[in-house]
């Protein structure tokens, strides 16, 4: 089951990027992120409730809820589009990436987990690895004030997305089950995006087209409902240090998506960054003696 959710959630995202990159244009960037949350937590909400499986929450997890959706369902995800009008995509991915190491950092500050050097070790060869797959992008960024602000943007979306991962995890160890925590938090974040885009002025049009409308339902289910499920239940089964690694390795799932879809090549320092990556995972996931 781990390696089903693992795979699903990996798949799922790394392709996500051409829906996101498809609706860019009409509609503005924060209205699209809340179209995508709100249409979620209310198919998941509405879906529940109906199934009787809505359960029902008390102060302190609607609290929890309200955390995970402005970490994990809006700032990290205004942050990260933010951050790419100033760096690379590929810098972003290397940057988000780190989330494997602040997860186990955040871990052991939260709830006292002890932190495995294999999982660290691992999350270091995944960073380089990416660090390797995207060096043309890297290598190529300017060194300027709106780096070190989109750099920092980056950073702060990934503290973002680890501190939803600890919400979540804290959801779980109260009792409150993935199905459930996600529908509120994504409610919540959709909440906030809605009063921020009323605070700034952000004009709600819509684009009606195909494209912009299979991306969007292909993001708000797939990218939100399934996949964020799929994970936020492996952290629950595995822990944040080692579900985060799907950080790493949906880029480059993406990458081979690229590779057809827009013509991708490969070189040599990818290929050496794909190898790191894989090793990584072989770190992270396998057995002790396997491991070694």
């Amino acid at each position: 089951m781990n390696l089903f959710l693992y795979l699903l959630t990996v798949l799922i995202w790394g392709s996500t990027w051409i829906a996101i990159k498809l609706q860019l244009g009409v509609v503005a960037i924060p209205v699209s992120i809340f179209y995508r949350f709100a249409l979620a937590s209310l198919v998941m909400l509405a879906g529940l409730a109906i199934l009787g499986r809505l359960q029902r929450l008390d102060r302190r997890g609607h609290l929890l809820c309200l955390g995970q959706g402005l970490c994990l369902f809006c700032l990290n995800f205004l942050c990260f589009y933010s951050a790419t009008q100033w760096i690379s995509s590929g810098l972003v991915s290397v940057v988000f990436s780190a989330s494997t190491l602040w997860n186990v950092l955040n871990a052991r500050l939260w709830f006292g987990t002890r932190i495995a050097p294999r999982v660290m070790l691992g999350g270091a060869f995944g960073l380089c690895g990416l660090l390797l797959l995207f060096w043309p992008e890297v290598a190529g960024q300017q060194a300027s004030h709106e780096t070190l602000l989109g750099l920092g943007l980056a950073l702060l979306g990934t503290l973002c997305f680890s501190t939803g991962n600890m919400l979540s995890s804290a959801q779980q160890r109260a009792g409150i089950g993935p199905l459930t925590g996600n529908a509120y938090s994504m409610m919540y974040g959709s909440l906030v995006l809605l009063a921020g885009c009323l605070l700034t002025g952000q004009p709600f049009d819509f684009d009606p087209s195909p494209t912009y409308v299979g991306a969007l339902l292909y993001l708000a289910f797939a990218g939100s409902i399934v996949a964020f499920t799929a994970y936020l239940t492996l952290v629950g089964r595995m822990g944040p240090a080692r579900a985060a690694y799907c950080t790493v390795l949906f880029p480059v799932v993406a990458l081979s998506i690229s590779t057809v879809a827009e013509g991708y090549q490969w070189t040599l320092s990818a290929v050496a960054g794909l190898a790191l990556v894989m090793l990584g995972n072989v770190l992270v996931f396998a057995r002790r003696a396997a491991a070694r």
